[in-house]
């Protein structure tokens, strides 16, 4: 594997602006970037960090087989977010020829895997790529904030933009019902012991806006489905230090900072009671949404025009008849 070096792209002064979106002025952004890229830093940095891989090696795995299913081999790819490269070591240099690797957190891409790939780091913050036009013929995200804004969705459309005409995205998401188990035993505590509560949880794409945000970007030929993964976890406490230890605690804007004890305590006893299995471990659930769009070509197969059949639907059910009056005769 060719070493790997860091660019450190200077960020223009947009980010400083508290939540707003870099290209459509008063659109609201859901996550605090600074809070992220401070949250990844302190997870990539922990002498055991590896332990809190195993979600992004999952899914890493399961994006490297839909790479695969393409048939095609990419002269060059980019992965956005990529943390410690989860997804690299699955793909061969016969498939990806040349990757890049971008993420937020400098530690992240210093810790990175090794793979059999020529790659290349570069340190940038997703909403801000800093790649020209029409660069890669193949780029891939796993459990990054991708859907910042669900108006303007920023680095999706940044991703069509670095794709060549007929380049691929294939990404996929943390989304759905994810640990609405946590979720809902928060939510009760901390009404039950404070009279009202607070998210606690970062908020996640529903896979019904998920298609509409790849075609908003300019996105065709789209697919979209949902995979859950379900962990256990000897109890609540340890569900939520393993989130922390994999640099994804809650950095929505409208988080609540302060969890008293009493209600953390309460919490988990919600938690075992509602959704505890029989050996005393509590589960946590996952959906995974997973994506594929391609960036428009002229080779590509487009739809005909509406109207343009020539067979009705109806002439379907008269052939299904004179078939059966056949086989009878």
């Amino acid at each position: 594997s060719s070493p790997c070096f860091t660019m450190n792209i200077s960020v223009r002064s947009l980010r400083s602006l508290r939540g707003l979106s870099s290209g459509r002025r008063g659109a609201m952004n859901v996550f605090d970037r600074s809070t992220k890229r401070k949250q990844k830093e302190w997870a990539s940095s922990l002498l055991d960090s590896d332990k809190y891989d195993y979600l992004r090696d999952e899914v890493g795995s399961r994006v490297a087989d839909r790479v695969y299913d393409v048939s095609r081999t990419f002269p060059l790819a980019l992965d956005v977010g990529c943390g410690k490269s989860h997804m690299a070591e699955h793909l061969s240099k016969d498939i990806v020829e040349r990757l890049f690797l971008t993420d937020i957190s400098d530690s992240s891409l210093r810790n990175r895997r090794k793979c059999e790939i020529p790659s290349h780091c570069v340190l940038a913050d997703e909403e801000f790529l800093p790649f020209k036009e029409n660069t890669f013929d193949l780029v891939l995200s796993i459990l990054t904030h991708i859907i910042n804004n669900t108006k303007y969705p920023v680095v999706v459309i940044q991703i069509h933009q670095v794709l060549k005409p007929d380049g691929v995205f294939i990404g996929a998401v943390v989304g759905g019902e994810t640990l609405y188990e946590l979720r809902c035993s928060l939510q009760l505590a901390e009404l039950e012991r404070e009279g009202g509560f607070a998210p606690h949880i970062s908020p996640y794409t529903a896979v019904t806006d998920l298609g509409n945000l790849l075609g908003q970007a300019g996105f065709n030929m789209l697919t979209v489905d949902i995979d859950e993964v379900q962990v256990n976890y000897p109890g609540m406490l340890e569900v939520m230090s393993d989130l922390q230890g994999m640099g994804e605690s809650n950095c929505a804007w409208n988080r609540k900072s302060l969890l008293h004890r009493d209600t953390i305590l309460a919490a988990a006893a919600i938690y075992k009671e509602m959704y505890g299995n029989e050996d005393g471990s509590v589960p946590a659930t996952f959906q995974i949404l997973y994506m594929i769009g391609w960036k428009p070509h002229e080779s590509q197969a487009k739809p005909v025009k509406r109207g343009s059949a020539n067979v009705s639907f109806a002439d379907l059910s008269k052939m299904s008849k004179l078939q059966k009056t056949n086989e009878k005769s």
